[in-house]
């Protein structure tokens, strides 16, 4: 039997994390702040807040609203921008607790490979999570809904990321006729050279999924809640539509092809990340939960633990995508 907290060991496209338990894009600050209130040694990673070419101020207030089920933000990418990124929160990521994935967001190609670029610089970032699926800025979700317009941007990506792993975050809509696993499949079957020895030729791991658009209005001033007026929404309402989307996808494309998968979308307890695990999970993202209960991942550490054990296995990656259909 593997020793205490061993078998929570994964690997995401040979990145090693001591647990699948991540803390996600911009509900945990730039890097090591939450910190103060968390132990970061105990969860496997923190995904830095997304990082744009330039400086943004981001949209104006209300921009972070609670719901019934759940939470609505339109942050509009607010950020230091990736100079100031290098200058002052890089060095301070190798003394960071937790593996630290990087996060880029941008509206052009041109802008993701200029960050891209600036991150795999950085020794201690060792993977980088592409946000082509913000519903919070105009144009937010171009390359996460286009399907070659996606593995153009991989494609454009790969050269410039010589160590970094390369994890796609898509959006839970795709327009049209197409399907999560179309967008998907473009992601991981780009198409260009690997830029490392251990690279794909696309993209190293799918992240399902950023937040689902959406809208609340006041009905006694009959205007909309959020000032940008529409925005993401995440935490428990979406957490089974991001379940499906995972399960889709990994049947789809992602288990032929060895691709892991992070499930993102409503994670508050132990069984809603079991649920992930189950449809084809490697990994879960929290990020609404910590504004509920910043230690709640440490719960749901423990909970894993407790359930892989239950269920017989050595390691919890073999219950990955071990949802019983039959």
């Amino acid at each position: 039997m593997n020793p205490q907290g061993a078998i929570l060991n994964v690997n995401l496209a040979g990145l090693a994390l001591r647990n699948p338990v991540i803390l996600a894009a911009g509900t945990c600050g730039y890097l090591d702040e939450m910190n103060d209130v968390i132990d970061l040694a105990r969860v496997g990673a923190v995904v830095t807040k997304s990082i744009t070419r330039l400086p943004r101020d981001g949209n104006a207030t209300w921009r972070i609203i609670e719901t019934r089920s759940g939470m609505m933000n339109a942050i509009g990418l607010a950020n230091v921008g990736v100079e100031a990124f290098a200058r002052d929160l890089a060095p301070r990521i190798a003394s960071t607790p937790a593996t630290v994935i990087g996060s880029i967001a941008g509206f052009s190609i041109d802008d993701y490979v200029a960050v891209a670029a600036a991150m795999d610089d950085c020794d201690a970032i060792h993977a980088v999570e592409i946000n082509v699926s913000c519903p919070n800025v105009h144009g937010g979700t171009e390359f996460g809904a286009d399907p070659r317009a996606l593995a153009e941007l991989v494609r454009a990506l790969r050269p410039v990321l010589s160590r970094a792993r390369l994890f796609v975050k898509l959006s839970p809509i795709a327009n049209g006729p197409l399907a999560i696993k179309d967008v998907a499949k473009a992601a991981i079957d780009a198409g260009a050279q690997p830029a490392g020895p251990n690279s794909r030729p696309g993209a190293d791991a799918i992240c399902l999924a950023n937040t689902m658009p959406a809208m609340a209005i006041d009905v006694h001033t009959c205007r909309p809640r959020l000032a940008n007026i529409t925005g993401g929404l995440s935490g428990p309402a979406v957490h089974p539509i991001a379940v499906k989307l995972v399960h889709d996808c990994y049947r789809a494309v992602a288990k032929d092809s060895a691709t892991p998968i992070i499930g993102i979308g409503g994670v508050l307890t132990w069984q809603d990340a079991a649920e992930f695990i189950l449809a084809g999970a490697t990994a879960v993202e929290m990020g609404t939960a910590l504004f509920v209960d910043p230690r709640s991942p440490l719960n749901v550490v423990a909970g894993l633990e407790k359930w892989a054990r239950a269920q017989g296995a050595a390691s919890i990656t073999e219950l990955v995508g071990g949802v019983k259909l039959e």
